[in-house]
Order: structure tokens, then sequence, then C-alpha cells
């Protein structure tokens, strides 16, 4: 970097020489701070395992129900042969992501359906559901997000709270929530949020019931569900999420219930708590801590019925 002082005849030397002192004397200070932070211990984050890869005999058809997590809040699901994502985010997040993804777009062979929760860009990306429309034959949301799927020009089918449909022989319902936070941040969107405009999927495969809770504060509702097999079990602290304390009620209003923990590890985001849960901490409050599933991104997982 070159500095060029110019001098007029409003200043005498010493001024100069003493402008040039103040000068390196800070760029001095600020080349120590910048050591020091360098040199400082970051704060610890739970970080998801190392990767593991998948590719396209992934999505081959099979005997079972095979879940995998993709990272941040999404999981791909191959029951039998139907394929599925749910809040796929494979590339184009606009935080440090600490994972490595473990599938790029363009090595997606074939999906029957993309389910999307909300519009949060942790789980709809636009960039990845849009990479994927060359191979997925639906998409599938709220009225909301499915209008903004169609405006990407994607076949995009909003749903109603409590609407059933089907992707093949795989029966989904579309479950509540209350994420609707936006409106708590004037400024954030010119829109009015509503509950409605996120949701949450109950999946029922030929191998067992899968609930995708999507994000959401605690709701009565979600204490009272049938029993499921497995929960996508939304881990985080924050308000506008179940909270530690509500994730531990949910937890144990379903105690035999597979918990395949996301929406941690992902992002390097220490004091964020949307981001920052350490699975650690679940262990000595939820009955039955053995059904806390911690994947590594790409790990397989396979779905069974739990004993009701």
């Amino acid at each position: 970097m070159k500095t060029i002082l110019i001098i007029t005849s409003k200043y005498d030397r010493s001024t100069v020489l003493l402008t040039f002192l103040a000068f390196f004397l800070a760029m001095a200070h600020l080349q120590s701070q910048i050591i020091t932070e360098s040199t400082e211990t970051k704060k610890y984050q739970a970080k998801a395992p190392s990767t593991q890869a998948f590719g396209a005999e992934a999505f081959d058809p099979s005997d079972k129900t095979t879940l995998r997590w993709l990272g941040m809040g999404g999981f791909f699901i191959n029951s039998r042969g139907t394929t599925m994502m749910v809040d796929p985010l494979l590339k184009g997040f606009d935080m440090p992501v600490m994972i490595e993804y473990p599938i790029k777009t363009e090595e997606v062979p074939n999906l029957d359906a993309v389910l999307v929760t909300h519009a949060d860009n942790d789980h709809y990306s636009v960039p990845t559901t849009n990479d994927l429309s060359e191979v997925t034959k639906s998409y599938h949301s709220t009225q909301f997000v499915g209008s903004l799927l169609r405006n990407e020009g994607l076949p995009g089918m909003g749903h109603d709270i409590g609407a059933v449909f089907k992707v093949g022989p795989v029966q989904i319902t579309v479950t509540p929530v209350d994420h609707a936070w936006q409106n708590a941040y004037p400024g954030t969107s010119p829109r009015n949020f509503k509950d409605e405009d996120s949701c949450g999927f109950w999946i029922e495969t030929p191998d067992g019931t899968i609930w995708a809770t999507g994000d959401s504060k605690l709701m009565p509702e979600h204490l009272t569900m049938p029993t499921p097999d497995a929960i996508l079990f939304d881990w985080s602290d924050s308000e506008w999420h179940f909270t530690f304390k509500g994730a531990v009620k949910l937890a144990n209003a379903y105690p035999n219930t597979i918990l395949l923990l996301n929406h941690w590890g992902s992002v390097d985001a220490p004091d964020f708590p949307p981001f920052n849960a350490d699975p650690k901490d679940l262990n000595d409050v939820v009955v039955n801590p053995e059904r806390i599933v911690v994947l590594a991104p790409g790990e397989p997982f396979t779905l069974e019925r739990i004993k009701k």
C-alpha cells in the first residue's frame, strides 16, 4: 500500500511530521489488533462429524427407506425408490459453512419431489432448487412458498396446513408451525407473514412415519401428534425455534421416537442461537437418550418402525 501525502502552504514541517507520526502509530495499533485477534482462541461450537459423500447409487430402488442428513436443515429420503429432498441447501448460502456438502446439485440423478418448509434461505435455497429443476418432478410447500417457486419458473405446488398429498406411495400431510419471525422485526420485509406461510411435513412411508417438524416455536398440537417413528429434530435454542426447553419437551412427548438432529453443526456462527446448539446437551435431559442420532452429513440411516 502506498501512502501519498500532499504538502501545501497551509502546513508547516512540524504539522507534516505530526501527521506522519499519527498515521504510522494508528497503522501500528491496527496491525497489533489484527495479530491479537488472529491468535485468540475461537469460541467453541459443536461441529457435525466429517461428511460422508454419496452419489447416484443412493437413488437406486431398494427394499427399505433410507434417510441422509444433507447438513443444515435438509434431508434426502429414498423410500424404496421414491426419492425426495426436504429443505435441500447444497450451495450458495450467505453465511460461512463448516461442513462439506455430501452431494453436489449436478450429481443428483433424479428426484420425485422437493419439499420446502418455509422461505428462509437456509431451507428454501433458490440456487439449490433451481439447479435441481432438470431432475425434479415436483416441488411442494405452503401456498406462499409455492408462489415463490412458481416465480422462479419451477412447478411449485402450494398446500394449506392439514392438506394431504402423495409422492408415489408416500403420503404426506402438511403440519402447522409458528415461525413468522419477520413480523417482530420491522423493516425485515414489507410483507406481513402468517403462520401458514411455513409448515412441517408428516411423511408416511411403507417402513414407518417421519415427521419433519420444520422451524417452529413449540405449539400445543406438536405434543399430541400420533407417535412418529423418526423426527427430523430441529435442534436449536432460538426463540423462533423450539428453544432448549421446548425441544426437550417435544422429545420426551415421544419417548421412543428416533431423533435425527439437524439445524446444528453446519454454519460457523458460535454466537447465533439458530445454529450453535450442541447435541451432547441433550443426553442428560431426554428420556431414552440412546435414540438421539447424530448423523454425519450424507451418512445413511435406515428407518424402522418403533415399538409404540
